[in-house]
């Protein structure tokens, strides 16, 4: 088993393709294609300005103790060093960002990658705390649990049943090393 960072692809025959992914078809599974065509980004954007939306609807209900702008911030930037490490890092690794290429040129495994196998995603639901937390209406608190929902029950599955195929047995030992989330 190489000890690298980021293994070379494995070669398939699973005939996965792009067409096969937009229609919404993975493996025996049928998911919602509309899911996985926008991007996890945009799903957060997405339910920051619904949370916003019923918030300014309600008046914008705070949470006893909340808005705390300095801890909100915080969370805000904090939220911003793992997806931004992990693309530069995926950039030097001469691999694909887009969670819904057909394949990935590397499985890569360090960096923050080392502590997380989503950091991306985590950075995303972190950054929408950070949001409810530093606006601190109730009703913002929805988009973090959206965009953790999303990532955990559409898009996290769909990768890691690709990297499965892809990469067999070293994904596998990556899988029992380290956590989905943390």
């Amino acid at each position: 088993m190489p000890t690298d960072s980021a293994a070379s692809v494995k070669t398939t025959s699973s005939g996965d393709s792009r067409q096969d992914f937009l229609t919404g078809k993975v493996g025996d599974h049928m998911v919602t294609s509309m899911m996985l065509k926008l991007p996890p980004p945009l799903w957060a954007v997405i339910y920051v300005l619904i949370s916003a939306a019923i918030s300014w609807c309600l008046g914008w209900p705070k949470v006893p103790g909340l808005p705390a702008m300095p801890v909100g911030i915080a969370l805000v930037v904090a939220a911003l060093i793992l997806p931004v490490s992990a693309i530069f890092l995926f950039r030097r690794e001469h691999t694909e960002i887009d969670p819904t290429s057909p394949t990935n040129r590397r499985l890569v495994t360090n960096g923050p990658y080392r502590f997380t196998r989503n950091p991306m995603y985590f950075g995303l639901v972190i950054l929408t705390l950070g949001i409810a937390v530093w606006v601190g209406a109730w009703p913002m608190f929805m988009a973090p649990l959206a965009a953790f929902a999303t990532a955990n029950w559409v898009h996290i599955p769909f990768e890691e049943s690709k990297m499965r195929r892809q990469f067999g047995a070293l994904y596998d030992d990556y899988v029992r090393r380290v956590r989905r989330w943390v």
